[in-house]
């Protein structure tokens, strides 16, 4: 899978593909879809969720351009394998997931495997994670057509968010933006289909 799928492809960050590299993929998807487990595509995990596939977890990955010492929030955290994926490569972890059953299945799959720097919660990822932030990179693994406010006010001056841009349903843009002292500075890397951003009730 990394050095078709990831390195063939152009991911070159060398912390990211050892991330790839050291997660278990077959661990962050039910039973039934194991075998399926390496195949670049998404998988089905519940809940009309699915994990991403694996390059569009390493290019959102190497998007934030991490160096290891990093906070990270991921918002719609699913299976939690993206947020396990970054906590390779990154110091700590936060993940937000609406659903409360994907949110339990991850807790108990990373107490499992020790990934004792993912932390994570059951919520409305449009609020953030105000009292770890602020965060040196957000991931946001679902479909949002602009950027949450409270999400950008989390993200540290020089931090980067990565997120897919564009409408429920179809085709969207994944969008890195660096936050600087003047603005936003905003790149468009490829087109991505993602599940939609939800609100909690």
């Amino acid at each position: 899978m990394v050095d078709d799928q990831l390195a063939g492809r152009g991911i070159r960050d060398a912390r990211v593909l050892a991330a790839m590299r050291e997660v278990p993929r077959e661990r962050f998807v039910a039973p039934e879809w194991r075998a399926y487990a390496y195949e670049d595509e998404p998988l089905p995990i519940g809940r009309g969720q699915t994990v991403s596939q694996p390059y569009v977890v390493a290019l959102m990955a190497q998007a934030l351009a991490l160096r290891g010492g990093e906070r990270v929030l991921e918002v719609g955290s699913g299976s939690s394998y993206a947020a396990a994926v970054l906590s390779r490569a990154a110091a700590e972890v936060y993940g937000i997931e609406l659903e409360p059953e994907l949110h339990g299945r991850s807790v108990e799959t990373l107490r499992q495997l020790g990934y004792a720097n993912v932390h994570l919660r059951a919520g409305d990822g449009f609020q953030g994670w105000p009292e770890a932030a602020p965060f040196d990179a957000i991931v946001v693994s679902c479909a949002v057509e602009r950027l949450p406010p409270p999400l950008l006010a989390q993200l540290a001056e020089g931090g980067r968010i990565v997120y897919p841009a564009g409408p429920a349903g179809g085709v969207q843009t994944l969008v890195v933006v660096k936050k600087l002292p003047g603005g936003l500075l905003e790149e468009r890397l490829a087109p991505v289909q993602f599940v939609p951003m939800r609100r909690g009730r």
